[in-house]
């Protein structure tokens, strides 16, 4: 079919508008984990522009206040002041190792990305992530593996002992009861500040004392951390 130049632009615009029409999502999460837990969930879809974190640089406080205490308050407001849409705990809690939360609809309406964040614990300032996922326009289910992330925002030292407000040294909590107590605390050798793939927990298997709090049969993990399936509709 020959198009006139005038015609071949009526239809480009018109591809273009069918492209930013509203793309309904259903999204499932599975924790990979055999002992973290994940902190309330956000997942949101947005415009290229905006993330929720980016690898190789500084954490902003939005993302630390997440990373650190999981309190997710802070991208939400980022994410929704950029018009993005959000959908936040979804597990209606602390997700369990092992635990899957499915059928989760998200109409993405004119955003062409999804990210997701999680705070993974116990630790000082993991987290998972799934960053500025351009969205599919062909129908399908779309898995993608999430890895576990380090805001880069506090020494992992390992230590339990309720912290969780940014700058404030330390784990808030072991949600499954497994950690221990008492420890001195691991020396963090790391110098790199930025947000990064996480090394993992050390731990040791001394619940009353040691250098860790984590339990290294538990909470020591390797990537991926998550799984999602998005199914485009």
């Amino acid at each position: 079919m020959n198009l006139n130049p005038l015609n071949r632009t009526l239809l480009l615009s018109s591809l273009i508008g069918t492209s930013a029409m509203a793309t309904e999502l259903e999204i499932r999460i599975d924790n990979l984990t055999h002992g973290n837990h994940f902190t309330p969930v956000l997942l949101a879809a947005h415009d290229s522009d905006t993330h929720l974190f980016s690898v190789g640089e500084m954490a902003s406080s939005a993302l630390q206040k997440m990373a650190e205490g999981g309190d997710i308050a802070d991208l939400m407001t980022l994410v929704e002041s950029a018009n993005g849409i959000t959908v936040s705990n979804p597990a209606s809690g602390l997700m369990a190792p092992g635990q899957r939360v499915d059928a989760i609809m998200l109409d993405s309406q004119a955003m062409t990305h999804l990210s997701m964040v999680a705070m993974i614990l116990p630790t000082n300032d993991a987290f998972v992530g799934l960053d500025s996922w351009a969205i599919p326009t062909t129908p399908g289910t779309y898995t993608i593996d999430l890895n576990g992330y380090d805001a880069g925002t506090e020494a992992n030292d390992e230590i339990i002992n309720g912290g969780g407000m940014p700058g404030v040294p330390g784990i808030p909590a072991a949600p499954g009861g497994n950690g221990g107590a008492n420890a001195t605390g691991i020396s963090d050798m790391s110098s790199n500040d930025k947000v990064h793939i996480h090394p993992g927990v050390l731990g040791d298997t001394d619940l009353n004392g040691g250098m860790s709090d984590l339990d290294s049969r538990v909470h020591r993990w390797l990537n991926p951390v998550a799984r999602i399936l998005v199914t485009v509709k």
